[in-house]
């Protein structure tokens, strides 16, 4: 391909993710990229007849996470997030502490059973609300929804379902999701743990040691059993349903189970949600006689076009060269040596995804380890070391991820502001340890392992 591909390419690429992040006039991020990917595949730096093994790779991704989405969608509509966030309050009983805990537990089941990207819309205008609630100050609340967005972004590297960048490059690397679990959950539960606990040293001043105490009894309370959900554009009021709730959550249990147990036959991830999602919908449908409207409204549907077009992009970076050039600078330092690999890759997917994001980073980065030669075991090395870089090292910034860029968004809505500078005080201080520790667990983990 001609060397002045290599700019064009680089050109429009940087362009799109340049628009992607900045989103003038509010527009989707979809817009953009498929500007850029229609004039890749347009010039032909991506042929069309690639089209199609780009969709079998990110469609499997995309359907599995839509389907995360819409069962979210069911069970907010049916009030569990209101009754998460009332047990909640009421748990703490009058503690700061006890509240920071486990609204860090919340954002981390919250993207362990959903993904990140639903955990921080899910779960940011529910912190705003209890700890408004509760009468905190803006600058009391920081912690809080500082060290809950932190903790859902990085809870996406434990089991792979949980983000589309993962499932993407799972599907490249040609990983089993029980292998990945196997070899990931550890070292990555490691950093995770470190993030939880350096921010608790670093906000432990700040956070109020008494707050209000307004539990509310579910027996007694006759209001409780009506609610006006933190996410609902209108203040609308239902009645609970505990015993729906209870066989809901239980539907979600299964299908997150399911994804382990059935995939060793052969049966699609993307499947398995998708019968989860319409099980669940099925469901509140016989309880409620709510129809599928809201879901269909709701599920951002233009996933599946945003992952082909990051794709098409990405691929178009690796028919000019980059992943060439990559391989050139890091495969002599990778190869035979799964030290090297842990560290080499994890710094660099750091790197490049708080450059341009996380999901084009992962993807390049996991194309061009498939390039540089490795044995499976250093293949594998590597891999995770760049789903740790794309995870837990993207959050150095908060250009490093989407969900970051949506957390930021929403507190700005909510009159609260966060600036840079602030969002770099608390994060340049915890993620590069993480991330370190991270890296040397991954390397002593899998080397233990194996």
């Amino acid at each position: 391909m001609p060397d002045n591909m290599f700019w064009i390419m680089t050109f429009i690429f940087s362009l799109t993710i340049i628009v992607m992040l900045w989103r003038p006039f509010g527009i989707n991020e979809t817009i953009p990229t498929s500007i850029g990917a229609a004039i890749v595949l347009l010039i032909g730096i991506v042929p069309f007849s690639d089209v199609f093994t780009i969709v079998d790779i990110v469609s499997g991704a995309a359907l599995t996470i839509l389907s995360t989405i819409m069962m979210s969608i069911v069970l907010e509509s049916i009030g569990f997030f209101r009754v998460v966030a009332v047990n909640i309050v009421n748990r703490s009983r009058g503690s700061g502490l006890r509240l920071y805990i486990y609204v860090m537990l919340l954002c981390f089941m919250m993207t362990m059973f959903f993904n990140n990207d639903g955990s921080i819309l899910i779960t940011t205008p529910i912190i705003i609300h209890m700890t408004s609630l509760l009468k905190l100050k803006n600058h009391q609340k920081i912690p809080y929804l500082l060290s809950g967005a932190l903790i859902a972004t990085a809870a996406s590297a434990p089991i792979a379902v949980s983000n589309i960048s993962n499932l993407i490059a799972l599907k490249i690397v040609g990983l089993t999701l029980q292998d990945y679990v196997q070899m990931m959950f550890v070292p990555s539960m490691i950093a995770i743990l470190v993030i939880a606990y350096l921010l608790y040293l670093y906000f432990r001043k700040s956070i109020p040691k008494k707050i209000l105490d307004v539990s509310i009894n579910w027996k007694k309370d006759a209001q409780a059993y009506s609610y006006s959900h933190p996410l609902s554009t209108k203040a609308e009021k239902k009645e609970i349903d505990f015993t729906l709730i209870k066989y809901c959550l239980l539907i979600v249990v299964l299908t997150r189970a399911a994804f382990f147990a059935l995939t060793p036959f052969g049966i699609p991830l993307e499947l398995i949600g998708m019968v989860g999602a319409v099980i669940l919908i099925f469901f509140r449908y016989i309880r409620t006689r709510m129809g599928v409207v809201d879901i269909i409204r709701r599920t951002p549907w233009h996933v599946l076009l945003f992952a082909f077009n990051m794709y098409v992009l990405v691929y178009g970076l690796k028919n000019v060269g980059l992943s060439d050039f990559i391989v050139e600078q890091f495969r002599d330092h990778i190869v035979g040596q799964p030290f090297n690999a842990s560290i080499i890759m994890g710094i660099f997917l750091t790197v490049i995804s708080n450059l341009f994001n996380n999901l084009p980073a992962v993807m390049i980065g996991t194309l061009s380890i498939t390039e540089m030669g490795l044995d499976p075991h250093i293949l594998q090395i590597a891999y995770l070391a760049n789903v740790l870089g794309s995870d837990i090292g993207a959050l150095l910034t908060p250009v490093g991820t989407l969900a970051t860029l949506i957390w930021m968004f929403i507190l700005k809505t909510h009159g609260i502001k966060i600036s840079w500078s602030r969002y770099l005080r608390v994060t340049i201080f915890i993620v590069p340890i993480s991330l370190l520790v991270g890296l040397y667990s991954l390397y002593l983990w899998i080397e233990w392992l194996f």
